[in-house]
């Protein structure tokens, strides 16, 4: 009897500790797994374009042509990136045009200081696709 009343006490303490510790909530103390929010990832203009055609040709003529020594996809380099390029002219035909002029006979201004040299080597055609490639690239 004398072991009874100091485990009763015991067992009562030890209730009363895990109830103040969440013990003896209505709500399951289980873990469920659930799917983590979604993360802003943010994904490469190159992988989000890698199947367009006219991503595939341009840019193998923009590589080809040597745009790359000045302009990046997404960086600024000498020049702006070709998103930036994207972000500031609507694929439009005008748009095409002008800045299919620009690359032909160069320009200077319209980025800043830095003057794009004249390429009247580039065939016209190429240029065009080029350039629709660059519209291409929205972000």
């Amino acid at each position: 009897m004398k072991l009874i009343k100091p485990f009763s006490i015991g067992v009562l303490a030890l209730s009363s500790l895990m109830y103040a510790c969440g013990g003896g909530s209505d709500k399951s103390s289980e873990t469920t797994a659930t799917t983590p929010p979604p993360q802003d990832t943010k994904i490469s203009l190159e992988e989000k374009y890698k199947d367009d055609p006219v991503f595939i040709k341009g840019s193998a003529k923009a590589k080809e042509a040597g745009c790359t020594a000045c302009h990046m996809l997404e960086r600024k380099v000498v020049g702006p990136s070709y998103a930036d390029v994207a972000a500031k002219y609507e694929n439009t035909p005008e748009n095409v045009a002008l800045l299919t002029d620009h690359v032909i006979k160069g320009s200077v201004g319209n980025w800043g200081e830095i003057q794009m040299p004249s390429h009247p080597q580039l065939e016209k055609s190429d240029v065009e696709d080029m350039i629709k490639y660059v519209l291409l690239l929205k972000r």
